[in-house]
């Protein structure tokens, strides 16, 4: 039987957490042991009593549940404070996002844990499906955000996305057609406004402009097209994932500069380092910057701003994988196909194609 621990999230603002009650209770019914640190899922609705009454087991801290458990589950990646406490022969499975940070992988490496990553567990047909429910919930946000600050109190141009019966609508342009994209685009739509969506796939465009009945101007490419249509948009929405990998920079710095002053960007890629080059990461504290008078947005963790909806819907897609990792340590990896494209780090070495890629060899590390 496993023991399994929960650690309290720390990043900034971040109030998801990795286990449910019902979760709890899954685990604890397999007779697993279950760890959650003191006050873990408060800020996702969930108190210490109702865990316990769940079955699980209240430590005083985050020394306390790695100490004791076999396998971590958490939401986003382990924090400076929190990587040495991992140890060797330990699972951690939450989200990391380690293309866009070395250090962070080469120092995961030396902790000699292993190392699965949510985003890039991967079904045989591609699909990443515990990176779907937090894409879906980012996407939707993202377009909730860029109208919340194209307000002018915000720094925003002053522009209702939807507009009112004489007077235009925004301009939003989505740049990728997934399941960041297709939501974002789900909520521009109902909020009235001007929707165009980019991407290379012509299969979905076919489907994006099927579904939304064609209301979304879809254009394939991201070249020519994307530079002429810039200056015109309101709202940019970056949504572009290659698995795995750091997302390539389709936003120059110079077609930003084109932009209207006061247009918004909300670079939902940001995680894997962003998808628009003047873009850098952020935090819910301080959210927003400005360069060239358009306002950038780059919270890496949007979904923690709805911890009640997002954990849940996180939990959803990952307790499944949980379970198979509490009942079969290690050996789920090797029996899973989806859950062994979710190591990017194992013995010491990084191996995921896309991590490694991106952040070389821990061997050659300085």
């Amino acid at each position: 039987m496993a023991k399994v621990g929960i650690p309290k999230e720390i990043k900034d603002n971040e109030y998801r957490v990795a286990i449910t009650l019902a979760g709890v209770k899954s685990l604890a019914s397999e007779g697993h042991t279950v760890y959650v640190e003191k006050n873990a899922g408060v800020g996702s609705g969930m108190s210490d009593d109702e865990y316990k009454a769940a079955g699980a087991t209240i430590l005083p801290d985050a020394a306390s549940v790695f100490g004791e458990s076999d396998l971590i589950l958490k939401v986003k990646e382990p924090q400076a404070q929190e990587v040495p406490l991992l140890r060797k022969g330990q699972l951690l499975f939450t989200y990391l996002h380690l293309a866009a940070m070395p250090k962070l992988a080469h120092d995961l490496a030396k902790t000699g844990a292993t190392c699965i990553a949510y985003e890039t567990v991967q079904l045989a047909n591609g699909q990443l499906p515990l990176l779907t429910p937090m894409s879906e919930i980012a996407g939707r946000l993202a377009t909730q955000i860029g109208a919340n600050y194209l307000e002018r109190p915000m720094g925003g141009r002053g522009v209702l996305l939807g507009g009112v019966p004489g007077v235009e609508p925004g301009e939003i342009i989505i740049v990728g057609g997934g399941v960041v994209g297709t939501n974002a685009a789900k909520i521009a739509l109902g909020l009235g406004a001007r929707v165009t969506i980019f991407d290379l796939s012509l299969e979905r465009l076919r489907y994006l402009d099927d579904v939304f009945g064609g209301q979304v101007r879809t254009v394939f490419s991201v070249g020519h097209y994307l530079e002429s249509l810039l200056p015109h948009a309101d709202l940019v929405i970056g949504a572009v994932l290659i698995p795995g990998k750091q997302a390539p920079k389709l936003i120059t710095r110079d077609m930003v500069s084109k932009m209207k002053k006061g247009a918004v960007i909300v670079d939902v890629a940001i995680d894997q380092g962003g998808c628009i080059e003047t873009i850098k990461a952020t935090t819910h504290s301080q959210p927003v910057y400005e360069v060239d008078g358009v306002v950038h947005y780059g919270v890496a963790n949007i979904p923690g701003a709805v911890p009640w909806t997002s954990t849940r819907a996180l939990t959803n897609a990952t307790m499944p994988y949980a379970m198979k990792l509490a009942r079969f340590g290690y050996q789920a990896v090797l029996d899973d196909p989806a859950l062994n494209l979710g190591v990017n780090i194992h013995e010491g070495q990084i191996v995921h194609p896309g991590v490694l890629e991106a952040v070389g060899s821990p061997v050659a590390a300085k």
